[in-house]
């Protein structure tokens, strides 16, 4: 049974062992030079899939150190994969209930997020880990789901070779369900699917698994002959992925099947390879195994110094098993303890960010003091010359004649001005409705896939209670309240997408009403970030969002905000897509979106490492009509009817 991961597979069975060696000191000494986040993360994750099988212990330290970045800036999709690295390990090592525990919190983040991949594969592993505790009935939804949701994923978008890889494992797991239930046609048919893929796609470290449960397959149909030819091959495709510990489970099954054929001699030579090969390798649990073997062979041959011989090695197996569950006490403690210090920092940081903002709140009430001290002085002043004015009127007969002439100009100049603003609405509605067709896509597919499971899982409610087993029922009528739940959330979720679409497309009609300030940023953010992408799909940001929770509703005209908030973003994502054609390869674009509460209002702020604004015009971007992007491009009014809804419509103002 086989666990799935983003990166393991690309990183694990290419090297061989001292390539491998060599690959983690130069991760351990670029991670002990790392000056940012980012570089320590990636070496750390590296780090993590490296050791997932020789030393899980270690996959488990670097991978909390891992998640712990990830949560601090809030890297989601990060935070997930270190989640189920961790998971993995766990998992290796023989503690399922921390290996469950950790896989869901993964999902619960990967369906936040609605990553439909991420979800596929955690799913795929939870089931792995209630095959591997031989609680089938819990596994098969798990698996059903996971193949489901990345066969759909597959439908829509072109699967990377490691995602290819996955989807091999799904089937060979799904096989090894049917092969343990003893269901071998059904069986065959699964791993048949897997073993033409990883001939097709040449994927070495996975075709050894499937060849084994072909071969026990064979083994279940009492074909000997057959059997022996596919754990053959399976030995020889697991030496050359250097896949140490499938190669000693394949030995074992060699051994077993000689066993059942009452040939007590090859089964104890190939049972002995398989104790071999697994302790070489640290694989305790596969010593355990290959020891129970040896023991039982040799006590039936009646064999006592060679069968108390193995059950010392069963016995010692058994208590490094056990030291192990020790270790892995303490790796958690430590993890909790750790996160819980992240979680303190990071309150203090929020609380100096407070302290800072209510400093630069009293700085900005000083300087509108003296603004205002100007503006008493400039309306004298313009006292003054409306006296010297009105002396000037008897000259300006000639101005009269003409102003009939004046308000028609004027009169046509508002209604080219109505059309522009239309054009501009208009204009930042249609690159929205790229990205609102990639955000709503995902929420359908959960809803569609979740509701065959449902349909699926009906059935087999309807068979236990024809059994009269009222208590696995109740179990599946469990997991089919889940689903609805579950289909319930992302209803919603595709419902609020509508709904903000249909508000922004509508004209306003000025009429306030109670808004979650920052779900209302953060969908336009996603929004606005895949209408580009639709447009350019070369272009990469990454989203920051730092938002405060404790920020009320707020009753405000929700189309004018979200016109507000798109004109923002565009701008936003236009700077940094500029740079980018310009900078090297170095150069990551970033759009932050902030919140924050300030006494009785509340601060929206979007910044951009992009190409930014020279300080000789930034007096001059919220006047209508001026731009700075080439002839066709822009019309100059998005910044100025941003600046008219916001300070007009709200009572709000403007920071540079």
């Amino acid at each position: 049974m086989k666990k799935l991961s983003l990166l393991l597979f690309l990183l694990i069975t290419v090297f061989f062992a001292a390539a491998q060696k060599k690959k983690i000191d130069t991760l351990r000494v670029a991670l002990s030079k790392a000056k940012t986040d980012t570089m320590q993360f990636t070496n750390l994750l590296a780090l993590s899939t490296l050791y997932f099988l020789p030393n899980p212990d270690s996959c488990i330290i670097f991978g909390q150190q891992g998640y712990l970045i990830a949560k601090k800036h809030n890297w989601l999709q990060d935070e997930a994969y270190c989640l189920n690295d961790i998971a993995n390990s766990y998992g290796n090592l023989g503690d399922f209930a921390k290996s469950i525990r950790f896989y869901l919190q993964a999902l619960k983040i990967a369906e936040q997020s609605n990553d439909m991949y991420q979800v596929s594969y955690l799913n795929e592993n939870i089931g792995s880990d209630y095959i591997q505790q031989h609680d089938y009935k819990k596994a098969l939804p798990y698996l059903r789901l996971g193949l489901k949701l990345i066969n759909t994923y597959a439908l829509s978008n072109k699967l990377a070779p490691d995602q290819i890889m996955n989807r091999a494992v799904m089937y060979m797991n799904s096989g090894e369900y049917f092969l343990y239930t003893h269901q071998a046609d059904s069986a065959a048919y699964y791993l048949t699917i897997s073993y033409n893929d990883c001939k097709k796609f040449n994927i070495v470290q996975v075709i050894g698994g499937t060849q084994r449960d072909l071969g026990e397959v064979e083994a279940e149909k009492g074909h000997k002959a057959r059997a022996l030819q596919f754990f053959g091959q399976a030995v020889m495709s697991d030496k050359s992925a250097d896949d140490a510990e499938d190669m000693s489970v394949a030995l074992l099954s060699t051994a077993n099947l000689y066993h059942k054929f009452k040939q007590q001699d090859s089964a104890e030579y190939y049972a002995q390879k398989a104790l071999d090969t697994a302790a070489a390798g640290k694989f305790q649990q596969d010593v355990l195994n290959a020891g129970k073997a040896l023991y039982t062979f040799y006590d039936e041959d009646h064999n006592l110094p060679q069968a108390y011989k193995y059950f010392k090695i069963t016995t010692a197996a058994k208590d490094s098993l056990y030291s192990q569950d020790k270790i892995k006490q303490l790796l958690s403690i430590d993890f909790d303890e750790k996160e819980r210090r992240q979680e303190l920092e990071t309150a203090q940081r929020e609380a100096q960010k407070e302290a800072e903002n209510r400093l630069r709140t009293y700085i900005l009430s000083g300087g509108l003091g003296v603004l205002l001290l100007l503006a008493l002085i400039f309306w004298r002043n313009s006292n003054h010359r409306k006296r010297a004015n009105t002396l000037l009127q008897s000259r300006n007969a000639e101005i009269e004649k003409q102003k009939k002439s004046v308000e028609t100009t004027l009169a046509e100049l508002k209604t080219t001005q109505a059309h522009l603003v239309q054009s501009a609405k208009m204009a930042s509605l249609g690159e929205l409705t790229a990205g609102i067709a990639h955000e709503i896509q995902n929420p359908l597919n959960f809803v569609n896939n979740f509701s065959e499971v449902s349909a699926e899982l009906f059935d087999e409610m309807d068979a236990e209670l024809d059994k009269g087993d009222v208590a696995e029922a109740k179990l599946i009528s469990a997991d089919i309240k889940q689903n609805l739940e579950k289909i319930h959330h992302h209803g919603k979720r595709a419902d609020f997408i509508v709904k903000g679409m249909l508000e922004h497309s509508r004209a306003s009609t000025g009429e306030r009403q109670s808004t979650n300030i920052n779900s209302l940023a953060d969908e336009f953010l996603k929004l606005s970030y895949h209408g580009l992408r639709a447009k350019d799909k070369s272009f990469n940001a990454e989203l920051v969002t730092n938002f405060d929770t404790s920020i009320p509703r707020l009753n405000i005209v929700q189309q004018d905000i979200g016109r507000v908030l798109v004109n923002l973003y565009n701008n936003a994502f236009y700077a940094v897509n500029q740079k980018a054609k310009m900078a090297g390869t170095d150069y990551k674009p970033e759009v932050e979106v902030s919140t924050v509460a300030k006494g009785d209002t509340i601060e929206i702020s979007v910044k951009d490492n992009g190409i930014g604004i020279p300080e000789a015009i930034k007096e001059k971007i919220m006047q209508p009509f001026f731009t700075t992007k080439p002839t066709g491009e822009g019309t100059g009014l998005g910044l100025s009817l941003t600046y008219d809804m916001v300070v007009k419509g709200h009572g709000g103002g403007y920071t540079g």
